[in-house]
């Protein structure tokens, strides 16, 4: 009996949910380019170490505790000229959902705020670029000893594994009322191999939204000095 290739490919996103259903959303990539920048001259960034963003930068100056608002900009999109009209939505879908997540995060311990104010931090994000996960693609490098043979060495040169998605993120913050730059980071992050990024195409992008939203909350809490800091 001749098995369609709709039902195949079903049959083999069935088998990964088995497979790999256990399997992290999302994990720092090894690399990032940081020669155009939105919003940050590259120039001052370093290399960062450790689960640090891949480039950071920090104002030796920065008292955190002069802070107790932060007024978050809408997300911007690096690549909006350059984008057909389905990217521009994938794109603009991301940047609502980061926007989202900084609220949601950053309220918890910040009085969110919507024009300068003394006392305040301004963020400003930026995507410099995104991808989507390719299921089949997933599958196979997933269940095949070809697949596997050729996601590992992908991994091992890149640090991503094959169809898997991805998001490249730039991050500025600032004083909200005199514009002095108190850090900034470059980062991206690649989808690893969670189920979900099978049936969700934006999921691992989505992922990496998240964490560093829950990434900038903790970095502030380490600052503070406080107690009970929940790292992602």
């Amino acid at each position: 009996m001749k098995i369609s290739r709709t039902t195949a490919e079903a049959i083999l996103l069935a088998a990964l949910a088995l497979v790999i259903g256990g399997c992290g959303a999302s994990m720092q990539a090894r690399s990032a380019k940081v020669e155009k920048s939105l919003l940050v001259n590259p120039a001052v960034l370093s290399k960062g170490s450790g689960d640090q963003a891949l480039y950071r930068y920090v104002n030796p100056q920065f008292k955190i505790d002069r802070y107790s608002r932060i007024l978050i900009e809408p997300v911007l999109i690096e690549k909006q000229g350059e984008l057909n009209a389905q990217q521009l939505e994938n794109y603009q879908k991301l940047a609502n959902n980061a926007y989202l997540f900084l609220k949601e995060e950053l309220g918890k311990d910040y009085a969110i705020v919507t024009r300068p104010e003394p006392g305040t931090l301004r963020l400003q994000m930026g995507i410099i670029e995104a991808d989507s996960s390719k299921a089949v693609r997933t599958v196979l490098s997933s269940l095949t000893p070809v697949g596997i043979g050729l996601s590992v060495v992908q991994y091992g040169a890149t640090g991503k594994t094959s169809g898997a998605g991805e998001i490249t993120a730039e991050f500025k913050i600032t004083d909200a009322m005199t514009g002095e730059l108190l850090g900034a980071a470059v980062d991206r992050r690649v989808g690893g191999k969670d189920v979900q990024g099978v049936f969700d195409a934006w999921h691992n992008a989505n992922d990496a939204l998240q964490y560093w939203a829950r990434r900038f909350r903790y970095v502030l809490c380490r600052e503070r000095g406080d107690q009970g800091c929940i790292k992602p």
